[in-house]
């Protein structure tokens, strides 16, 4: 006759093995890894996709990217920790990389000062000289939120400008409200674009300035170039919402990628051409990238993009997309080809 007692602690020790390995795995595959959601999911099924997981979900918005000191640095929106921690708000994640598919977490901004304690959010940098400039805008002030500037040695770790904000349009035309940031140098001047609001907060578009690139872009040293929107919503799918300009450069035109409707509506992917940086013409009146099919990764939208050109001339489209309408957030990219001189974009 067995010993009960015996049979009983090993039944015992087994039910514990097993609620340990359910509860293990249940952890890895609702909440993956930073890693498993950028190696195993992106280059796996041969495109990018990166998704940071720090604040208990995978969520990364608003893709900016360049190469800083032989490596790739990417910055991006982080939104709150998913079990509402006090003082949370939205923040700047930092990834680095060596080849622009496989990412690794490295840093985060955090806000600080009065103006960023709600947060802060959609990056844009550029290297200029020894230092990586980075343009952000301040979060949830509706229309009070601004562009900011910060400066970085290492691409991590990031002083403020001390007039932040340092950016907000000003006319009867808009409210006053300033978002997306993106920069690009132009002859001995850097030009500033960023998405406002008319004044019934209801349609947003696209505001530019401008500032000296030897000042030290103090809230003085900007200029408001136009006393009317650069670029507004006009086609159907853009719906009331331009917003995520993302400017280059080829032979001498501007090309801007931007985004059109809000989040989910769905977003899409757009683009115009300057000759000046200043006035714009729609390529196309259909988007350059549109949202993907039912049960692809970016059904719900491809949205908010930010363009890079690499070392080598080649340039790069970072975007965003999910089809969670928004539970989650993924970061992907592709090539961009010039074709009698127009953008084409190369699908992995």
């Amino acid at each position: 006759m067995p010993n009960t007692n015996s049979s009983l602690s090993l039944h015992a020790k087994i039910a514990l093995i097993l609620m340990i390995l359910t509860t293990w795995s249940r952890a890895i595959w609702a909440e993956p890894s930073q890693d498993y959601v950028n190696k195993a999911v992106g280059p796996a099924k041969n495109i990018m996709l990166y998704a940071d997981t720090s604040r208990g979900r995978a969520f990364s918005k608003d893709p900016d990217v360049v190469n800083f000191k032989g490596k790739y640095y990417m910055y991006y929106s982080i939104p709150p920790f998913k079990d509402g921690r006090p003082g949370d708000g939205w923040a700047i994640g930092i990834a680095e990389s060596n080849d622009l598919t496989t990412w690794v977490r490295a840093g985060e901004i955090l806000p600080a000062g009065e103006y960023e304690k709600k947060g802060l959010a959609a990056p844009a940098a550029i290297v200029l000289g020894n230092r990586v400039h980075l343009f952000y805008q301040t979060y949830g002030n509706g229309p009070k939120d601004a562009i900011c500037h910060a400066y970085s040695c290492d691409g991590i770790h990031f002083g403020r400008n001390k007039t932040n904000p340092i950016f907000s349009p000003t006319g009867n035309w808009n409210v006053g409200r300033a978002i997306d940031a993106d920069v690009i140098s132009d002859g001995d001047r850097l030009l500033l674009y960023c998405a406002t609001r008319e004044p019934a907060m209801k349609t947003q578009m696209l505001a530019v300035a401008a500032a000296p690139l030897d000042s030290y872009f103090t809230r003085d040293s900007w200029r408001q170039l136009c006393d009317a929107s650069v670029l507004k919503p006009e086609l159907p799918w853009e719906k009331r919402c331009i917003e995520a300009p993302a400017v280059c450069k080829h032979n001498g035109r501007f090309f801007m990628f931007y985004a059109g409707a809000y989040n989910n509506q769905p977003q899409q992917i757009g683009c115009a051409v300057s000759a000046d940086g200043i006035s714009w013409k729609r390529l196309s009146d259909k988007p350059i990238l549109p949202n993907g099919k039912p049960g692809q990764w970016n059904s719900s939208e491809s949205g908010h993009p930010g363009v890079f050109t690499d070392n080598d001339g080649q340039t790069y489209l970072f975007f965003q997309g999910n089809n969670d309408r928004g539970k989650t957030w993924y970061i992907s990219k592709m090539k961009v080809e010039w074709k009698n001189n127009r953008p084409h974009l190369v699908k992995p």
